[in-house]
Parts: structure tokens; C-alpha cells; sequence
């Protein structure tokens, strides 16, 4: 569900008298014969907090362009917040009068980033209120909208190169006959600027495959379908592969900023130095747990639900395992069990969450989890599908990773760091030798809520479960 857009009244001709509050003010105790209309309307939309932990965003694109006429609950503008790209949409009728800052820019929360004037007469004057405050709208918006020249000027200037390779090398940027951001193959969805860059670097909409919200197209796309355009014949057929144009060039030496999500997690990272923690690892031997997942792997089930399932099972028995300490004087027995599962993603990290993992079923669990990988990585994740876990997953197995130590996110009591099951050589009790699969499980937690003997205990209910995983499917 896309968020509301957070707009306020700016202008100055407000009526003397009103039956009613505007905007949370206090309503006139006055008698008044009658209300006096409000001769111009301009309201102020500005960024809004997407997330407790939000205190700016980035414009990724305007749906909306200036001029436009805007509905009731219509998407105006995606804006990334600190973990996902959300579609903010207004509760008013009118005109998109001025846009304040342009794709790309960034502003704080609270600051104004464009005009909504209620008719088309006022849009004249929500312009010149918007340029009359430009000195400091324009402060945030510079820096991030400057950079899309410099690939509007590339390719202009090998212009035989650009004409002559378009045939050939269409398939590198289009993935299917169907175009992913349209309406049944009938209308490319595109970003005003996307549009406006395809028209100047003169790019197929058609042929890109966008990235954006929802498969929105938006400006890097353009660029990117672009720079494969004008690439010269010789250096495709040398590479041997489609997937050589689409690699990014990495210039070494060269300073990166950090993105939006990337510098949420470094806050994060470094406030959990401050909590004090300690590891414990465990040995599970997984032959059983494989044979399983065989059988139901068909029905659409994954090991990360596998995975999860087991460990809400163990926390229903250990609390104290999925407890959390906030505020270093108390700590709280979590009512629900919420496993966070780290999930790598474009520029970031994140972790998805399966909310009441212990009562959910495998099967629907295996299908949330699907639903919330697609959301992760288009940035469609609503702020409860990834701030509310109590437990927290990190698997690395499928990399052929044996062992790992996982950092500890704020807010959590602990996270389990998951290896690679691995065939083992193994000595049974009665000192026979023979093979086993096995995996290395390392858990590191809270020791200011969770001690050494409580991590022990869970980690004996948890190997317990997945060697004998037939409750797992029940």
C-alpha cells in the first residue's frame, strides 16, 4: 500500500472566520454570519517519514509531471527512504504546480519538495512562490540532478556508432516480447525524465527493461540502454556474452557516496558496537533436513522456509532467545515470533520478515518468502515487512560458505549465521566411522538479556528439530 503524500496550506489568503479546524488548528470561537471561500489555495507537499529511522529522502522519480491534473489516492512521486522505494500518493484533488526538487535530490524530512495548487488558474502563482524560495530548495536538488548530463552528452558525440549498431544489439536491453512496465504490452510506464532522456539519447522505451518500482522505467535505465547502443560492434561479438555490455564499469581509485540503504546500514553496524555480545556454534548433522527438502522442494518450498520454520519451532521453547533489550535497563519477552532473513539486494542489504513464523505453515511461510524476495528487490517493502523481526536469519550456505559470525542488528537479542551443509567424515558413539551431511550454525547474541547456558539449550532444540524434521510439514 503506497503511502499518503504529506501536504501543507501555504497560502495567504485564509478565510477570517471557519465552522471547522484546518490542519490541526483551533477552530474560531467567533460568530461568524458565513465563511469566506479561500480565493487561492497552494498547498506545500513535502517529504514524508517513511520510516521510523528516516530522516531524509531521495526522489526516484515524479509519476506526475508539472501541469498535470491529480486525483484522490493518485501516485505523485517514488521516494527511496533508508530501505525501500515507495510510491507516495496525495489525499488532494488539483494541479502538480511546481516540482522543488528534481529527480535524484534529496531532502530532508518535513521540507517542502513541490507546490499542489487547486486550479489551473493558480499555477502561475505556485510557480513564482516556488522560484521565490528556489535559494534554498535549490540547495538540496543541484548535486543529485547535475550528474544526468554528463551521459546525455556521450553518446551525441560518436553519432555514427549509435545509428549503425541499433538491429544487433536490442536483446541485451529487452528481456521479453512483453515490456515488464507496461499495460498488457500496450503502454510503456516511464518517469517524465526517463521519457525525456530516451528522447535525447533517442532510446527505444520499448527495448528497455526497467528497473524502477513495479518495473517502472526510470533514468538509469535510459542511460544504461544507452551506453549498450553505443558500444561498437566488435567489442559484443569479442565478449562472447550478452552480459558484458550490462556489467558496470568500475572506475578504481574513484570515491563512491554512499546510497540511501547503504548508509542505514552502516548507522546500524556501527550502533550495535555498542551492545556487548558473544558467539556460540553448533554442529547439525542435516541428512535428514535434505531428504525432506527434496520432497516438498517440488511443492514450492525453499530451504530458507525450511530454515525459519525450524528455528521459530526452537524459539517457542527458549524465549529468552528471542527477547530484546531497547534501552539497556529492561528487556522485552517478544509476544510474536518474527524471523528477519538477511536478503543481499542491489546496493544494499535487507532483511524481509515472516511475521508468526511458528503458526504459519510451511507452505504458506515458502510463499510469503517468494512474495517478500520480489518485493525486496523490486524496493517494494512496506516498513512492517522488514523493521519488526525478533529473530534474525543469515544464510550463506548456497555460496559454499562453511562458517560465518553474523553481526548483531539493533533492537534484537540475536542472529544465526547459517553455513553450508557439507558431506563429513564423522565417528558415531560406538566409535564406527562413516558420513554425514553437516552444517555449521553460529549464533551470536545479546549477553546483557541472553547468557551462554540459554543459547546452549536453544541451539540443542534446534539441532533436535531439523534431525528429526517430520513436525517441520505438520
Amino acid at each position: 500500500m503506497a503511502a499518503l503524500l504529506h501536504l501543507r496550506l501555504t497560502s495567504s489568503f485564509l478565510p477570517s472566520t471557519s465552522s471547522r479546524p484546518s490542519f490541526g488548528r483551533r477552530p474560531s470561537r467567533r460568530p461568524a454570519a458565513h465563511s469566506t471561500r479561500i480565493s487561492a489555495k497552494i498547498r506545500e507537499i513535502f517529504m514524508p517519514a517513511l520510516s521510523s529511522t528516516m530522516t531524509e529522502g531521495k526522489i526516484v522519480s515524479w509519476v506526475k509531471s508539472e501541469g498535470e491534473r491529480l486525483a484522490k489516492g493518485e501516485s505523485v512521486v517514488v521516494v527511496e527512504s533508508d530501505k525501500a522505494d515507495m510510491d507516495v500518493e496525495t489525499f488532494y484533488d488539483g494541479y502538480l504546480a511546481a516540482i522543488m526538487v528534481e529527480e535524484g535530490g534529496v531532502a530532508p524530512v518535513g521540507s517542502a519538495i513541490a507546490l499542489l495548487a487547486e486550479s489551473e488558474d493558480e499555477i502561475p502563482l505556485a510557480k513564482s512562490q516556488a522560484s521565490s524560495s528556489s535559494s534554498s530548495a535549490s540547495a538540496a536538488a543541484p548535486p543529485a540532478a547535475s550528474p544526468p548530463p554528463p551521459p546525455a552528452q556521450a553518446p551525441s558525440s560518436p553519432p555514427p556508432q549509435t545509428i549503425a549498431p541499433p538491429p544487433p544489439k536490442p536483446s541485451p536491453v529487452a528481456a521479453s516480447s512483453t515490456h515488464p512496465a507496461s499495460d498488457g504490452g500496450q503502454r510503456i510506464v516511464a518517469t517524465p525524465y526517463a521519457k525525456k532522456l530516451a528522447k535525447d539519447l533517442k532510446v527505444d522505451l520499448a527495448l528497455v527493461v526497467g528497473t524502477g518500482p513495479m518495473g517502472r522505467v526510470v533514468a538509469k535505465d535510459v542511460e544504461a540502454a544507452a551506453a549498450v547502443l553505443a558500444v561498437p560492434p566488435q567489442t559484443v561479438v569479442e565478449s562472447g556474452s550478452a552480459k558484458a555490455p550490462s556489467s558496470p564499469t568500475i572506475q578504481l581509485g574513484t570515491v563512491v557516496p554512499f546510497t540511501t540503504m547503504q548508509g542505514a546500514v552502516s548507522k546500524n553496524m556501527v550502533e550495535s558496537l555498542s551492545v556487548p555480545t558473544f558467539r556460540v556454534g553448533y554442529t547439525i548433522t542435516t541428512n535428514a533436513l535434505d531428504e525432506l527438502y527434496k520432497k516438498v522442494k517440488p511443492k514450492g518450498v525453499t530451504m530458507t522456509a525450511l530454515l525459519a520454520k525450524a528455528t521459530a519451532m526452537a524459539l517457542t521453547k527458549h524465549p529468552v532467545v528471542n527477547s530484546s533489550c531497547r534501552d539497556g535497563k529492561s528487556f522485552t519477552y517478544n509476544s510474536s515470533i518474527n524471523i528477519a532473513v538477511a536478503v543481499a539486494i542491489d546496493g544494499g542489504l535487507i532483511t524481509p520478515v515472516l511475521q508468526d513464523a511458528d503458526k504459519v505453515d510451511l507452505y504458506s511461510l515458502s510463499r510469503k518468502w517468494k512474495e517478500l524476495v520480489d518485493k525486496a528487490r523490486a524496493k517494494q517493502l512496506q516498513p512492517h515487512e522488514y523493521n519488526t523481526g525478533t529473530f534474525t536469519l543469515s544464510n550463506l550456505g548456497m555460496f559454499g560458505v562453511d562458517r560465518f559470525d553474523a553481526i548483531l542488528p539493533p533492537g534484537t537479542g540475536a542472529i544465526m549465521a547459517v553455513g553450508a551443509s557439507e558431506l563429513t567424515v564423522v565417528a558415531s558413539k560406538d566409535g564406527r566411522i562413516g558420513l554425514k551431511n553437516q552444517m555449521q550454525v553460529n549464533v551470536t547474541a545479546d549477553h546483557r538479556v541472553i547468557y551462554g547456558a540459554d543459547l546452549a539449550a536453544f541451539l540443542q532444540t534446534l539441532a533436535q528439530i531439523i534431525e528429526n524434521p517430520k513436525a517441520l510439514t505438520m
